[in-house]
Formats: C-alpha cells, sequence, structure tokens
C-alpha cells in the first residue's frame, strides 16, 4: 500500500512532498496498527479536514475489505490450485520490489549523513537479532529527541 499512497499523494496529487511523505510514514510507522490507515486518515485531515479524514478512513477500508473478501473466497476455495500457486509465486517478488522502490525513493530524504547512517546500520544489526521494531522507533525517536533536537 505504501508504494500505491506515494504514487497518488505525491506523485499525482501533489499533495504533499517526498519530505512530508516521509515525515508522515514514519510517524505512523511509530503507532500501532496498520500503516496505510493512519496515513490515510492523516492525508485525509490535511487536505479536507475531519470531512477528508472521515472520506480518507472509507476510501482506504472499504476497496480493501471488498477485495480481500472476494480474494479469501478464491483463495480458500483454490488455495492447492496450479495457477492460484503460481500467481501468488510471481506477486510476492512484486511486492518486495515495491517496498524496494519505496526505500530506494525516500532514503535520500531519509539517510542525510553518517549519523543517520548509523541508524540505519544499527537498526538493521538489532533487527537481525529479532528486536521488536516498536522498540527500535521508540529507541530512535528517544536518541533524536534528546541529542538531535534543533
Amino acid at each position: 500500500m505504501i508504494p500505491l499512497v506515494q504514487a497518488e499523494v505525491v506523485d499525482l496529487r501533489g499533495w504533499m512532498s517526498n519530505q512530508e511523505f516521509l515525515d508522515v510514514l514514519a510517524a505512523g510507522n511509530a503507532l500501532p496498527g496498520p500503516i496505510s490507515t493512519k496515513m490515510a486518515l492523516y492525508i485525509g485531515y490535511q487536505t479536507g479536514g475531519l470531512t477528508g479524514a472521515a472520506a480518507g478512513l472509507v476510501g482506504i477500508l472499504l476497496p480493501s475489505t471488498i477485495l480481500m473478501l472476494a480474494l479469501g473466497a478464491v483463495l480458500v476455495r483454490h488455495a492447492e490450485h496450479p495457477r492460484v500457486q503460481g500467481a501468488l509465486s510471481a506477486v510476492r517478488p512484486v511486492v518486495v520490489a515495491l517496498l524496494g522502490w519505496v526505500v530506494i525513493q525516500l532514503a535520500p530524504a531519509s539517510v542525510n549523513g553518517w549519523g543517520s547512517f548509523g541508524f540505519v546500520l544499527v537498526a538493521l544489526v538489532l533487527l537481525y537479532f529479532k528486536v521488536h521494531p516498536a522498540w527500535l522507533i521508540a529507541g530512535a525517536a528517544l536518541i533524536g529527541g534528546l541529542f538531535l533536537a534543533r
């Protein structure tokens, strides 16, 4: 969902810059729950107030809910079918590519010096050792708030 949201609100609509999108993405990741829902609420509120937030929430949840129910019914009924297995096998690497593309696009605005690069490396090492992402986000926010405040 993140690449789709970015393409829509940054590239197509111009409602926010890449830096603003990155800030919303970072803030949304710091909170529990699905990132796309939080981003839809924020972007909707930013562009249309409470009505926009409600429209964003309905717009992100309703189509996904309907499509997931339909896809779930197909998967439950035909999960072992070779064509379904083939389709899923082809979609998985594309999803990885989409996530990688978001990283490539947002990295220049996010990793802007050796200090930021250090955060990336430490986070990757801690993730490798199974540290929960919430601890990484909380720790980074604490360190940034204490030592990187301008």
